[in-house]
């Protein structure tokens, strides 16, 4: 049988009942509460600041009063408290188990939001693991895309742009880790996918100009001043044109479209205003 403190009454004019003061008495088995009870209960150890006995209380009103009103309620707090605690798979099934059951109540759009959350925080907890990412970014889309009047669009949007822009950084961390080594054929790779998957990210200036140097180092010329044009044409006043630029000079060469090859067929796109 679970047990709970229940609050007891306060002396002076505080008021009986469940909350009544800030003295905890009596422990009362928590199958005699009523659904409400309960809830006050989780709202109560939240404000306390112990997410996680909160969590475990919301649960509790859904499992011994499953078709309350406050069962309802304690499934979307639970997902909450759950978040809060960082306890992330749990939160997620909370979410998704709201989402399932009430996919047109006015709380889904939340539920959805904090699902989105639970991948979104962990992202600088993986290392190179893009797993959560790509998870957080599915996520967060569907708040946009199912949601876009709701409080939470504009705030997965941004997070959104946040998680791509983290993607395209992992891309450029792994590629400046094999041009530092003289592997510049694995550099490139890496660079590519941002240059062509990432291209509205901060990162894409760097990867162009990574890319001048890569080509550079192969003696791929064509190649190199390619990518200098693009940086040049997209990014001017960026620093990294500025190095791009000075390297090909200082080798009697210049920004310019030349060859053929993938980069080629970006540059046509940026003439023709498609790119960016």
């Amino acid at each position: 049988m679970v047990l709970v403190l229940v609050l007891g009454a306060c002396g002076g004019g505080g008021g009986g009942g469940l909350f009544g003061g800030g003295n905890r008495s009596n422990e009362v088995p928590l199958e005699e509460l009523g659904a409400q009870e309960i809830f006050q209960l989780a709202e109560f150890e939240l404000a306390q600041d112990d997410p996680e006995e909160a969590a475990r209380l919301f649960t509790e009103v859904e499992r011994l009063h499953p078709y309350s009103e406050w069962a309802k309620r304690a499934l979307i707090m639970s997902a909450f408290a759950y978040h809060a605690d960082g306890d992330y798979e749990n939160a997620r099934v909370a979410a998704q188990r709201y989402i399932d059951f009430y996919p047109a109540d006015e709380d889904a759009a939340y539920a959805q939001y904090l699902l989105a959350l639970s991948y979104y925080d962990q992202i600088d907890q993986v290392g190179r693991d893009q797993g959560i990412t790509f998870q957080a970014l599915q996520a967060l889309r569907l708040v946009i895309e199912r949601y876009p009047d709701s409080p939470y669009a504009t705030s997965a949007i941004l997070k959104f742009d946040l998680a791509f822009d983290h993607l395209a950084g992992k891309e450029m961390e792994i590629g400046r880790y094999y041009l530092r080594r003289g592997h510049y054929t694995a550099a490139i790779n890496r660079f590519r996918v941002v240059v062509e998957e990432f291209q509205t990210t901060s990162h894409t200036p760097e990867a162009l100009h990574r890319l001048v140097e890569a080509y550079l180092s192969l003696g791929l010329t064509d190649d190199a001043q390619t990518a200098a044009a693009i940086l040049g044409y997209n990014f001017q006043s960026s620093p990294f044109y500025d190095d791009s630029f000075r390297l090909l000079t200082g080798r009697d060469l210049s920004p310019e479209a030349a060859g053929e090859g993938w980069l080629r067929d970006i540059w046509r796109q940026t003439v023709r205003g498609a790119w960016l």
